[in-house]
């Protein structure tokens, strides 16, 4: 067996639960970072959901690529569909990723089945906003997820404007 990349984007970057050798900056080319995933467990209910990352076709993403060890692999592969996969919302895909050395590597990623019912990419930001404002899941309050990934994407130099209008928003609203 072999080791593995997999390829960060959202709540990975800040909390990835699984162990890797080496954490570097890497982009995703064909596929953007956006908040078109509606939640029904970790950041919402299925009465109320709320809203996570997925990777959606067209652009480019900034994100982390971590490198798994291969005795590591079977164990990563399984917490991340456990993790990811609740509801199948996701696509499992192993797709290039370049770091700032112009070095690539494929990784696993997971990207938005847009055929699937919690696709939510048509909502506009004041959409997202209100949803976003009041979810709660099993994984804590949805505005927490937003601002926490804006920050950790700005500290780490890759700050998500979109995803940083909408953190400055959630934080001036006040706590949920």
């Amino acid at each position: 067996m072999t080791e593995l990349w997999v390829f960060g984007y959202g709540s990975l970057i800040w909390r990835p639960g699984f162990p890797f050798q080496e954490r570097r900056a890497a982009r995703l080319v064909g596929a953007h970072r956006a908040l078109c995933v509606y939640s029904w467990v970790h950041r919402g209910r299925p009465d109320h959901p709320g809203l996570v990352l997925g990777l959606d076709r067209g652009g480019m993403c900034r994100g982390l690529g971590f490198r798994v060890a291969a005795n590591d692999r079977e164990a990563v592969v399984s917490y991340l569909r456990e993790r990811e996969q609740v509801t199948a919302v996701y696509l499992e895909r192993i797709r290039e990723i370049r770091f700032n050395d112009g070095s690539a590597v494929p990784a696993l990623t997971f990207l938005v089945d847009r055929s699937h019912r919690q696709y939510a990419g048509k909502l506009d930001e004041e959409a997202q906003f209100r949803i976003v404002a009041a979810a709660q899941g099993q994984s804590g309050a949805n505005r927490d997820y937003v601002i926490n990934t804006a920050a950790h994407l700005a500290e780490l130099g890759m700050p998500d404007a979109r995803l940083g209008r909408l953190a400055d928003r959630l934080k001036a609203f006040g706590p949920a």
